[in-house]
């Protein structure tokens, strides 16, 4: 395993090596970028001096160079001529829109991105796994038909509309405050105890919004799965052999059923990052998922190109949990040569 493990962490680095080299080229496939666009706009507008200050950036984060030559500034694998250096040596650059170094505007909204992910991963599992388990051992009964339909419902439930009308009654009923992941008195205020519990309070919304068509696909597959696993001759000849039914469920079939749920990992982590965008806006969440948005607006190809390798270091540490604990739940996974017949 720990072989295994050390491969895999070596296979990691060009792996997120390409990927920003796509990313850093994705980006600059648009004519100009922000600062350039800026020159043209103050010049347009007869305003030379600041048009001359903006050029000063060019050059000072070497937006002249070819493209090459920046992405190997950018990622730090070449010094800039100009005192710049890239991610290789902890500077993740600079944000023209924010007119702030991106780890000043990505800070805090990264924390809570982290944290909003981990709880919606968490809130996926809890849920989908009894639910996807009771409705495989009790198919075609009321409780099958009945978490079938919510699943259905959840999934066919536009996200942006779901975190609505859940704001309104939290909001009427339990007086939680209109958007945000933290009440108006905290948005500014150190961390503290009252903060957290005001973080907390205001993750419930999002979590479940966020979650709600995650949870619903996760059961539908693992519903499916655990049906196949418990058709299959392996599981007759255990009951027949008189094993009970909660440990056959738990020792052969179930594990083979979390296969796809474990795997998922991989995907579960950057979709929700990405695919919460909408709701980010909605709901008004601090997190970097409307920064990335606006950031591809802009051309802001600092910001932009950090926050979507971040995301591709979500799949790429969401695709190496997803092997390892598939190595540790099924046997029949091989990990080297040596376990080949």
């Amino acid at each position: 395993m720990l072989r295994y493990l050390t491969e895999r962490l070596m296979i990691m680095i060009p792996t997120m090596l390409a990927i920003s080299m796509m990313i850093f080229i994705i980006i600059q496939l648009p004519p100009g970028n922000y600062v350039t666009n800026q020159i043209d706009e103050l010049r347009a507008q007869g305003e030379a001096a600041s048009a001359e200050r903006i050029e000063y950036l060019v050059t000072q984060y070497d937006l002249d160079k070819t493209i090459l030559e920046q992405y190997a500034i950018w990622i730090g694998v070449w010094p800039g001529e100009r005192g710049y250096s890239g991610f290789l040596q902890g500077n993740w650059g600079w944000s023209f829109e924010f007119n702030r170094p991106v780890a000043e505007v990505v800070g805090e909204g990264f924390v809570l991105t982290i944290l909003l992910n981990l709880a919606t991963v968490i809130f996926i599992y809890l849920v989908s796994f009894p639910i996807g388990v009771y409705s495989a051992t009790r198919q075609y009964s009321w409780g099958d038909y009945g978490f079938t339909f919510l699943g259905y419902l959840g999934l066919a439930t536009p996200n942006f509309l779901l975190g609505l009308i859940l704001l309104y009654y939290f909001n009427v009923f339990f007086g939680l405050s209109i958007g945000g992941l933290m009440a108006p008195e905290y948005i500014d205020a150190p961390w503290s105890w009252g903060k957290v519990q005001s973080v907390l309070s205001h993750l419930i919304v999002p979590v479940i919004v966020i979650g709600t068509s995650g949870t619903a696909a996760m059961i539908r597959r693992l519903r499916a799965n655990l049906l196949d696993e418990l058709q299959k001759q392996y599981v007759t000849t255990a009951r027949a052999k008189g094993l009970g039914e909660t440990r056959l469920l738990v020792k052969y079939p179930l594990r083979m059923a979390l296969n796809p749920f474990v795997a998922d990992i991989g995907n579960l982590l950057p979709s929700l990052v990405s695919g919460s965008i909408i709701v980010s806006v909605v709901l008004n969440l601090p997190t970097i998922g409307p920064v990335l948005l606006n950031a591809l607006q802009s051309q802001d190809h600092f910001l932009a190109g950090f926050i979507l390798l971040f995301v591709a270091l979500l799949t790429v540490v969401g695709m190496l949990i997803s092997d390892l604990l598939l190595a540790v739940l099924d046997p029949r996974i091989r990990l080297g040569e040596e376990n080949l017949p």
